[in-house]
């Protein structure tokens, strides 16, 4: 009696187990869930180049000042430029505020169904 009631516990307990993976499993497949995750993988790539970017200027600015000590130019003093990036442009096209306001009229057209016969 004791092995049977083991066995019974020990297949609900895995059943359960099993349902739970499963159903976390079918949330994680859903559109949104899907979208959410593309969106951080999006953001996350976009701050790995962004730090790579600043690893380039920076390494730029120190090879160039480098370079001019070793040519014998004067080096303009660094400022806080050399260590952010520019701010990004935006297209005329994308801006909202840019964007004509143009009104479209749709003329009226009546249809008398007495005309067809």
């Amino acid at each position: 009696m004791f092995r049977r009631t083991f066995w019974f516990t020990a297949g609900a307990a895995a059943g359960v187990w099993a349902t739970t993976k499963v159903n976390r499993k079918l949330k994680q497949l859903t559109p949104e869930s899907l979208a959410a995750q593309a969106a951080n993988k999006a953001v996350e790539t976009g701050h790995r180049l962004k730090d790579f970017a600043l690893d380039v200027r920076a390494g730029m600015v120190q090879r160039e000042a480098e370079l001019g000590e070793a040519l014998g130019l004067e080096a303009a003093p660094a400022d806080d430029r050399d260590r952010e990036l520019p701010p990004p442009r935006r297209r005329a096209a994308l801006d909202p505020t840019a964007r004509p306001t143009t009104t479209y009229s749709i003329p009226t057209i009546s249809y008398n169904r007495n005309e067809d016969h």
